[in-house]
């Protein structure tokens, strides 16, 4: 609402300062400056009011170090972590990107779907919340909107460079040809980016035009498919790494502010034709919905570190995934999941093989047995001695590792 306000004041009075909101930058330091202030100092009183209400989380005693004393502490911050973000996009993005507006949907969505779930656990007296197939439908039906808008939305487009030969020539010719000049005009396109691999970009098309090229106009079915699975996979990666004060909202935050560098390069020609990577028209815009992100999550932190004055909730944790997911499937770097959000995996698989196992083996000796002594993965090291201070502080700089690996892969391949 304000870049409207000050791109009318700068057009009809040329009021001095004005045209700082035009800037991405400018824009971007405000919202992240905005947020950390709205979850800092908004943030008590939305804590002191989940108190007044009685919003404590119950705890189920596991046994691990220091458990029982959080029982009662205040859950569903997500609100905070929601708020802190949503204010200074509106009042700071440019509203009518197709990317801004998916991603205040993706947050409205999955913050309301977690809501349900901390409520029905508060207010209904049933520790199991939301039951889990609700909630996976919700998921399904966000993966849906956002594959259709992404697959049939006009202003979804990418932009790839020309043919090697063609730029050589174009440069012979001009050797101060401007960047934008080297590119392709702005294509409908299903293509991603697969890290480490020379030939970086794979075309979801490619999985069933090796049957039949005519197949290729039903490629939309094919990238509907894989954004319900990235979807559904790390808004549930997130929910299970949720576990210990800090350990979700610091580890986004990392994981976050990487995909905002994505955001930038891949939205800037110049950057992108520097880094021989496509260009993708519009999405440099997210750069102010990550800012704002990035400084909800560490202004949520001031209250969620150890030890924690309040909890996110599954109101946080599934927006959180949800929304990563979502920036990462818009930047084309959904394949890169799996290395920047390290944390997330292992927490999922940890889940998996000790359930898995479990399974197996209650069937094969008649007695369960575990891989882990506990899962998720952090729990583990609870079990194992660990400090949860020194488990999250650790688990940030693999974090921290990881996202530098990701970065490298703008370059390394």
């Amino acid at each position: 609402m304000l870049y409207y306000l000050f791109e009318y004041l700068e057009q009809q009075f040329q009021f001095p300062g004005a045209t700082l909101f035009g800037f991405l930058t400018f824009r971007a330091a405000m919202a992240i400056i905005l947020s950390l202030l709205i979850s800092t100092i908004y943030g008590k009183r939305i804590i002191r009011f989940l108190q007044r209400q009685q919003v404590g989380e119950t705890i189920r005693d596991l046994g691990l170090e220091g458990q029982v004393e959080k029982a009662g502490t205040p859950t569903m911050g997500g609100i905070i972590i929601i708020l802190a973000t949503l204010i200074p996009v509106l009042l700071l993005a440019r509203l009518e990107n197709i990317y801004i507006i998916l991603l205040i949907v993706t947050t409205v969505w999955m913050g309301t779907i977690g809501f349900i779930d901390d409520y029905i656990k508060k207010f209904k007296n049933d520790k199991d919340g939301l039951k889990g197939r609700f909630k996976v439908l919700g998921q399904i039906g966000l993966g849906i909107i956002v594959g259709v808008t992404l697959y049939f939305h006009e202003d979804v487009t990418i932009k790839e460079k020309l043919p090697i030969e063609q730029q050589k020539v174009l440069l012979a010719e001009n050797p101060d040809l401007p960047a934008a000049k080297l590119f392709q005009a702005e294509d409908k396109s299903t293509k991603t980016t697969i890290p480490f691999v020379k030939g970086n970009e794979f075309d979801y098309s490619s999985l069933i035009t090796w049957i039949s090229p005519d197949l290729k106009k039903y490629a939309w079915i094919i990238f509907i498919l894989v954004s319900i699975f990235i979807i559904t996979a790390v808004s549930n990666g997130a929910n299970l790494t949720d576990g210990i004060d800090g350990l979700a909202a610091g580890s986004s935050a990392i994981i976050v502010l990487t995909l905002g560098i994505f955001a930038w390069v891949s939205g800037n020609i110049i950057f992108s034709d520097y880094l021989n990577i496509m260009y993708i028209p519009n999405v440099e815009e997210i750069t102010i919905y990550i800012a704002a992100f990035v400084g909800a999550l560490v202004g949520f932190l001031w209250y969620n570190a150890y030890p924690a004055q309040v909890f996110m909730g599954d109101t946080g944790s599934l927006t959180i995934g949800g929304i990563i997911a979502v920036i990462a499937i818009a930047v084309r770097k959904e394949w890169l999941i799996p290395v920047l959000c390290g944390i997330f995996l292992a927490e999922n698989l940890s889940v998996v093989m000790q359930v898995s196992y479990f399974k197996y083996t209650r069937k094969k000796y008649g007695e369960g047995r575990r891989i882990f002594k506990m899962s998720p993965l952090h729990h583990h090291y609870q079990k194992s001695g660990y400090h949860e201070s020194k488990i999250v502080t650790r688990f940030w700089i693999i974090g921290i590792l990881l996202a530098i690996i990701s970065i490298v892969t703008l370059k390394i391949r």
